[in-house]
């Protein structure tokens, strides 16, 4: 088999590896050669012009044009072997290709991998006698990169061509291939230039270059791969991103302190430098971190280094002394430095030149005019949607949740009020793949978002969606939008015949009732359909608790809870009369489901609609009888127990029922009931018990018996096992 030609250098690399980069950098200016090719996607070519204008981390994005969320990233930091190669080819005017396997041929499909998992690095490192991969390289490759980058290249190659000869049959198919199509570029390569060619690639993948077999078997491997038009652009990347933690494949534990190796490499003073960066990152917590702690700090990874036999402190000696000397031996300090410094939180830049949808400049756009950074830091914003820019920012924010690219979440617990919303913002860069994913819809974000929420509206088949679609759009403060999917909810309520559907879409209208004049929108309009919908929902209301089973009363539940916060949130007077005029016919049914009679039951007391009178009698009647008891209580204990312990009356009539439950008819009774009193908070269960261990209803009369301290011991140990309180 003919051997690869003598002006061809091969350096194999660790991606993303400090040494390997120094030795990549080296071997280019020692060779010079007229050819760089670098192990990536070949449809990547086209945008190796646009180098210049990047500041790493940043990473290739290459999606399908037909299926744009088919995609996937090629991650390159400022100390990857790869990106020296590519800053060095642009600076020195020398052509560069990407060669592998093409990306068409790989995004979304599940080819063979390797039979069996090989770590190469492991394997040298378990040979030359280290427990640890990682610290095997850096002394070998990383402390001696430059001395003689081609000598150490050959070194690496002798290496990996034992491992590939000990474990050819452990090679999956997907390997082969990339490797035949490294080889046929290889070949494209030799017949364009006659000066030397370097080849970048892993380290695994050097001895399947060094010969070439012939273009019909290589051809023969590559037969059949799929064929997909195949778009991209350069993305911002982050040092979070490129960690093994985050699950990319070829990530590695620290990128954070691999950049800092590289960019003190020339100085030589990497070590010194590290642990003052550490002490300024403890001082920035309000943590203590003394310049002499650092010098300390730095005698003890030397100490450390020289004990083991290691030609300088690797990141194992510096994490074990800054644990000892700055953090204290305490690991929670030493957390801090670890995210921050060891990963690290840099964020890389793309320049205005690199080629991107219309959507994404236009969001860019966005973020610079909103001054809404997209940064890899999490922040909070407090917004105030009277002010302009606010608004725009709110409105900015939603719209790219409606596009499936969830920059910011929406923080309601701490959103009081109409004209104030809390936001958390993050930008991880795989939500890059997103927005190329949403750029289908149009080319801008207005545009996209009010293409997706039309769809929607025009898709909604039932009411509760339609109700969401058209919240989404009066916040979206999208005009087109709102009309189709007010359009959407006439359609859907004209078709529904279910109750519990028309009442549980109102909380989503009641809100968007409320903030519809905040976001542009004529809050009547928004207001008839809510009134439209708890009109034909209450009149169905009492009908559909009837002869039903636990499930569906349980929804019906849901529905009275749902329809009874949007009636008092944004219903006007009228229509408040019609909701309440429906629960008293429903509490009047002799034949309905316990829970949601409870239920209506206890909303009406609550509401003042019904005296303590008619609902002690009510509750008296629901326990005296033998069926229905148990789900009548239940939904009568649903929601807060203030109103419960308060009342004397009403804490003696569940008392008395639950003081006479036989055991087995207290377990058959104990779901719904614990899922009643689930919503119970902490102070509440609290309150209940210590007034059942007080004997608190001693004093009152009861229909069905007087107290005795039997009766009580029975009430405390049913209250305790329904509230899960110790005994």
């Amino acid at each position: 088999m003919p051997k690869l030609p003598d002006r061809v250098t091969l350096l194999g690399i660790r991606h993303h590896g400090p040494g390997s980069a120094r030795m990549v950098a080296a071997a280019l200016a020692a060779v010079e050669p007229a050819l760089v090719l670098v192990e990536g996607p070949p449809e990547a070519d086209g945008l190796v012009a646009h180098v210049g204008g990047l500041t790493p981390p940043v990473a290739l994005l290459l999606h399908d044009e037909a299926d744009p969320a088919t995609a996937a990233f090629w991650p390159f930091a400022g100390f990857s072997p790869e990106w020296q190669a590519l800053r060095w080819a642009d600076e020195n005017a020398v052509p560069l290709r990407f060669f592998d396997l093409a990306a068409a041929a790989t995004l979304g499909e599940d080819d063979e991998p390797d039979r069996v998992a090989i770590d190469p690095l492991g394997l040298l490192a378990e040979a030359a006698g280290f427990d640890d991969p990682e610290r095997w390289w850096e002394d070998v490759v990383e402390h001696h990169a430059a001395a003689d980058p081609i000598g150490l290249a050959q070194a690496v190659a002798e290496a990996m061509t034992a491992l590939r000869e000990e474990f050819a049959d452990h090679v999956g198919q997907r390997t082969l291939r990339r490797e035949a199509a490294m080889r046929q570029a290889i070949r494209k390569g030799l017949k364009e230039v006659d000066g030397p060619i370097v080849v970048v690639c892993g380290a695994w993948h050097v001895p399947a270059l060094l010969e070439l077999p012939t273009v019909g078997a290589d051809s023969a491997l590559l037969k059949g791969l799929p064929k997909k038009k195949i778009s991209g652009t350069w993305v911002p990347w982050s040092h979070g991103r490129l960690a093994n933690a985050a699950g990319y494949g070829a990530g590695i534990a620290s990128p954070g302190w691999y950049a800092h190796l590289w960019e003190t490499a020339a100085a030589g003073d990497a070590v010194p430098r590290w642990f003052a960066r550490a002490c300024q990152v403890l001082r920035d917590e309000d943590l203590p971190a003394s310049t002499a702690s650092a010098v300390e700090a730095v005698r003890l990874a030397d100490a450390l280094a020289a004990m083991r036999g290691r030609p300088s402190p690797g990141l194992a000696e510096v994490s074990e002394a800054t644990l000892a000397v700055l953090c204290g031996g305490d690991d929670t300090p030493l957390r801090i430095v670890h995210e921050k410094l060891v990963v690290g939180e840099e964020l890389g830049m793309v320049g205005e030149g690199v080629p991107r949808s219309p959507l994404a400049a236009d969001l860019e756009r966005l973020q610079r005019r909103l001054r809404l950074p997209a940064a890899a830091i999490e922040k909070q914003f407090r917004l105030d949607l009277r002010k302009d820019m606010d608004r725009e920012r709110s409105k900015l924010l939603r719209r790219l949740n409606v596009l499936d690219v969830p920059w910011g979440e929406h923080d309601h617990t701490n959103s009081t009020g109409t004209f104030a919303e809390a936001w958390r913002v993050r930008w991880d860069p795989s939500l890059a793949v997103a927005v190329a994913a949403a750029a289908r819809h149009g080319t801008t974000v207005e545009a996209a978002a009010e293409q997706v929420l039309r769809q929607r509206a025009e898709d909604a088949d039932r009411v509760a969606k339609a109700a969401t679609v058209l919240e989404q759009s009066v916040f979206c403060e999208s005009p087109a939008a709102v009309a189709a999917a007010r359009r959407a909810l006439d359609r859907c309520a004209a078709a529904a015949t279910d109750a519990a559907e028309l009442l549980q879409a109102l909380p989503s209208l009641a809100s968007t009732v409320r903030y519809g004049s905040v976001r542009g929108t004529d809050p009547e309009l928004l207001r008839s359909a809510l009134h439209g919908l708890l009109a034909r929902g209450a009149v169905g209301l009492p009908l559909a608790c009837r002869n039903v089973d636990d499930d569906t009363a349980d929804q019906l539940v849901a529905a009275l809870d749902a329809a009874q916060d949007a009636a008092g949130l944004a219903a006007d007077d009228d229509h408040r009369a019609v909701w309440r005029d429906a629960l008293i016919r429903l509490v009047g049914l002799a034949d309905a489901h316990g829970l949601p009679a409870g239920r209506a039951t206890r909303l009406l007391w609550e509401s003042g609609d019904l005296d303590t009178d008619s609902v002690a009698a009510r509750l008296h009647r629901a326990v005296s009888a033998t069926v229905n008891a148990t789900a009548f209580v239940a939904g009568f204990l649903r929601g807060s127990a203030a109103l419960l312990a308060a009342d004397d009356r009403m804490f003696a009539l569940i008392d008395t029922w639950l003081t006479g439950l036989s055991p087995e008819a207290f377990a058959d009774a104990l779901p719904l009931l614990r899922r009643a009193v689930g919503d119970f908070s902490s102070a509440e269960r609290r309150t209940l018990g210590d007034r059942v261990m007080a004997g608190g209803s001693r004093a009152v009369a009861v229909p069905t018996g007087d107290w005795d301290e039997d009766r009580a011991e029975r009430l405390a140990a049913h209250v305790r096992e329904l509230i899960g309180a110790p005994a």
